[in-house]
């Protein structure tokens, strides 16, 4: 009986399981000891002699209040500062409104003055050409657009393509045109080009009156006319022999590029022949050159 080996009371010889968490060791003991060690026995040592918390000593508290103190006072200015500076910024900032207002109002003055003196100089032309002009002036007069007309003709209404700004691939892409749905300068170009070949005595564009010196010239997205900026859609007056008018215009290549631009890229148009049409007198016509009528002095 004494030679036979007993088993510790309470233990079992059944293996013990390995903890779940046995792989992950350095995390375990991160979690177990959050606060290291060294910071630990600091703060132990500091509250057994004493030292932690509020100081204890006169020297330390008046040292304390002065750092509160100064911080304060450090708040205090930086407030009294900025109060006192808001009066002059908002101050500086009407001001600031006021000249913008002012430089406003005053360019929208002498633009009107421009428009004034131009349209007085256009009328004094108009005058002097039907005064000097004899039988001629009339019709130099209508081919210089220094007078207005009216009479039949036709109405070309074009369009961008619906949804041009999504823009697109194709030949005119490639030519220079980043959105192929809307029409250029150089598509209203050869539109006014092919009416004055197929006819047109007088054109106009949104109420601009073209001369024989009119310039159609883009700027961005924007077709200028004599650098007047225009938008779609854009309505084309042209007077002539109407209904056959608009017969040569679409029969012609530029007619033919027209319907092109509708047939590939969308672009809307509608061409219908008018009993009656007014187109205005352009704004102002430069004089290049002036000679006396033969046969007539000056006084």
């Amino acid at each position: 009986m004494c030679g036979m080996s007993q088993q510790p009371p309470g233990r079992s010889n059944v293996p013990r399981r390995p903890r779940p968490d046995a792989s992950m060791s350095l995390l375990t003991n991160v979690m177990d000891h959050s606060l290291d060690d060294g910071y630990a026995e600091a703060a132990a040592r500091r509250a057994a002699d004493g030292t932690a918390g509020v100081p204890r000593t006169l020297k330390a508290k008046l040292g304390l209040a002065a750092g509160l103190v100064l911080a304060a006072l450090v708040v205090t200015v930086g407030a009294a500062q900025a109060r006192e500076d808001a009066p002059v910024v908002a101050k500086e900032r009407e001001e600031l409104i006021d000249r913008i207002e002012s430089g406003s109002a005053a360019a929208d003055g002498l633009e009107e003055d421009v428009e004034t003196l131009r349209s007085e100089v256009g009328r004094r032309q108009r005058e002097a050409l039907q005064k000097h002009g004899g039988d001629q002036g009339a019709l130099v007069g209508l081919l210089s657009g220094a007078t207005a007309v009216h009479g039949p003709g036709l109405t070309l209404v074009v369009d961008d393509a619906k949804g041009s700004d999504t823009g697109g691939g194709g030949p005119r892409e490639s030519a220079g045109f980043s959105d192929t749905g809307r029409l250029r300068d150089r598509d209203m170009q050869r539109i006014v080009n092919g009416l004055w070949q197929s006819g047109a005595e007088a054109v106009s564009i949104n109420g601009q009156r073209l001369t024989a010196l009119s310039a159609i010239r883009a700027a961005g997205d924007a077709i200028l006319v004599d650098n007047k900026p225009l938008g779609p859609p854009y309505t084309v007056l042209a007077v002539g022999d109407g209904q056959r008018l608009a017969d040569r215009f679409q029969g012609s290549s530029d007619g033919q590029y027209l319907a092109a631009l509708r047939e590939n890229f969308g672009i809307r148009t509608k061409v219908t022949a008018e009993d009656e049409v007014s187109l205005p007198a352009a704004p102002s016509v430069s004089v290049r050159i002036a000679e006396p009528t033969a046969g007539k002095g000056t006084s």
